[in-house]
C-alpha cells in the first residue's frame, strides 16, 4: 500500500483531519494518508513570522515520521520546511504552494491566487518568481474580511473567495485560480465547478504531485 505523510504546520487538529480527508479522496484507495499536527503555534498561519516559526516543527515531524512513508506533503501554502526535508529524506516531498502553482500553469495557462491572508502576498509573489512562473502569474486577490473570522464561517468564506476568483478571471485575465491555503481546501472544492476554468485546491494538487513522483520513482527502479 502506498502511504503519504501529511504534515500540518499549524496546530489545528480539525484542519489536519480535513486535509487528510481531501488527500485520501483525491488519491483514492489503496493509498493511505496519515496526518500529523504541529504541537504548538497558531491555528492558522497568517503572516511571515507564523510561516517561518513553523519550519522547526515541520522538519522535526518530517524527520521523525517521514522515513516510514512513501511520500510527504507539507500542508501549508507557503511550503515551510519543504527544502530542508528534501535535502534530508529519501522519499518525495512536496508543498501546497509549489504543487498547485505547477498544476495551474499546465498548458501555459496564466494563473492567480485567491486567499485570505494579506500579509503573505509578498511570499506568494516571490514563490511564483522562484519557481520560474512569474511570467504566467497575474497576481493575488484577497478577501475583504479578517482571515480568522472567515475561517470560522465556511459559507461566508466561500462567498468571499468566490468574489476574489471572479476578479482574477474577469479583471486580471487568469485562466486558472489557486485557492491559497490548506485551511481553505473545502472552500476550494466547493468553488471548483463554478467558473468554467480550473479552481485548484492545493491539498488535492499536492496529493497528485507526490503520487506522480512516487510512481515515477518506482518505475525508475
Amino acid at each position: 500500500m502506498t502511504s503519504i505523510l501529511l504534515i500540518n504546520p499549524n496546530s489545528s487538529e480539525a484542519t489536519t483531519a480535513m486535509m487528510v480527508a481531501m488527500a485520501e479522496a483525491t488519491a483514492g484507495p489503496p493509498v493511505k494518508v496519515v496526518g500529523v499536527t504541529a504541537p504548538s503555534g497558531p491555528g492558522m498561519l497568517v503572516n511571515p513570522a507564523d510561516l517561518d516559526a513553523s519550519v522547526a516543527a515541520v522538519v522535526a515531524l518530517g524527520l521523525r515520521h517521514g522515513p516510514d512513508f512513501n511520500g510527504v506533503i507539507v500542508g501549508a501554502f507557503g511550503d515551510p520546511g519543504v527544502t530542508w526535508l528534501r535535502d534530508r529524506l529519501l522519499v518525495p516531498v512536496t508543498g501546497l504552494g509549489e504543487a498547485s502553482m505547477r498544476e495551474a500553469v499546465a498548458g501555459g495557462r496564466r494563473f492567480g491566487v485567491a486567499t485570505t491572508t494579506p500579509y503573505l502576498v509578498d511570499r506568494i509573489d516571490a514563490a511564483a518568481v522562484r519557481l520560474g512562473l512569474g511570467g504566467l502569474y497575474v497576481g493575488t486577490r484577497l478577501t475583504e474580511d479578517d482571515p480568522l473570522a472567515l475561517a470560522g464561517d465556511p459559507p461566508r468564506l466561500e462567498r468571499a473567495l468566490g468574489r476574489a476568483v471572479f476578479q482574477l478571471l474577469s479583471v486580471d485575465g487568469a485562466e486558472a485560480v489557486i485557492i491559497g491555503g490548506g485551511p481553505l481546501s473545502q472552500a476550494a472544492a466547493a468553488l471548483s465547478g463554478r467558473f468554467g476554468v480550473p479552481v485548484i485546491a492545493p491539498v488535492a494538487a499536492a496529493t497528485r504531485a507526490v503520487l506522480h513522483r512516487i510512481r515515477s520513482s518506482a518505475r525508475d527502479r
